[in-house]
């Protein structure tokens, strides 16, 4: 068994002269639960997709599950899942009939499973596709993408439609699915708020290059904001190396480090004779810091 579930190295990849991935490098153990966070254009969808082989790379390696992206065979296809942005199913199947052709694919289809996710969902089994609300199709893509219990599983804004209730369900099945540590989830959402509730990693796309891959602790210990009040008005040019924001008002000041220590703590407090209290911040917040630079 391959160690790492993903092998992104220096993938890059334009369309025409718009250049979407820039040197994208990505590491993911299996057993993992990512996070993957970015901006509207930021490639979160386009790296998704040359992880699946959908798109092929202009350069760079994508392996998945130890195989080429590009290349994957039957057998290791069967390990994926996948839930893409827009549903795209036979409108005139039942959502019943559309399991049961979905399921005859994967020898490892867990029915009592999938009919679970099925009533959890109070997905209405007689109803046809085409005129399912959007909820409904999104619940049922990923009723189809878990019903293997796939090896790897990959979610591109796999909530967007979802209400609370639906939401906690699927956040549930994902900690169920991947308790045994032998299953990964990548899942790309603009709710960071599910992601701290999941996510054992994260990783932080901007302008088509991952900034940052870590733990999310991890994240959430290095990023903090720094309140300090000094003994006399600040100048204008005060400023913190390597901060993501500053605002100074007279005497006090605003600062967003990307990593903190005692160190820089101790300096600014006795080069400006400064009281300092540091914050630490949410997911969502570390986020915007970051998209704010």
């Amino acid at each position: 068994m391959h160690e790492l579930a993903m092998d992104v190295t220096d993938l890059h990849k334009q369309f025409g002269s718009t250049k979407v991935l820039q040197g994208v490098n990505l590491q993911i153990p299996r057993g993992q639960v990512i996070g993957l966070l970015g901006l509207n254009g930021s490639g979160k969808s386009t790296l998704i997709k040359c992880l699946l082989g959908l798109l092929k790379p202009n350069r760079g390696s994508v392996t998945m599950l130890g195989r080429d992206a590009w290349h994957l065979d039957d057998e290791q296809k069967l390990k994926l899942g996948y839930v893409p942005q827009e549903i795209a199913l036979y409108p005139w199947m039942t959502v019943r009939q559309t399991v049961e052709y979905v399921s005859a694919f994967y020898h490892t289809w867990d029915t009592k499973w999938s009919d679970e996710l099925l009533r959890r969902w109070e997905l209405p089994l007689h109803d046809r596709f085409g005129p399912l609300s959007v909820g409904q199709k999104q619940k049922l893509a990923l009723v189809l993408a878990l019903g293997h219990r796939p090896e790897l599983l990959i979610l591109d804004e796999p909530v967007a439609s979802l209400d609370p209730v639906a939401r906690r369900w699927f956040l549930e099945s994902i900690l169920e699915m991947a308790a045994d540590e032998q299953h990964t989830v990548l899942f790309s959402t603009h709710i960071t708020s599910d992601l701290e509730r999941v996510a054992s990693h994260v990783a932080l796309m901007k302008q088509g290059q991952v900034v940052f891959h870590d733990e999310l602790d991890a994240l959430k210990d290095q990023v903090k904001r720094l309140r300090l009040r000094a003994a006399a008005d600040l100048p204008a040019s005060f400023a913190v190396r390597d901060s993501l924001r500053t605002e100074v008002e007279g005497r006090s000041a605003v600062v967003t480090v990307p990593r903190v220590s005692e160190e820089l703590v101790g300096e600014l407090r006795q080069r400006w004779s400064a009281d300092i209290v540091v914050e630490d911040l949410n997911l969502e917040e570390i986020f915007l810091e970051l998209h704010e630079k």
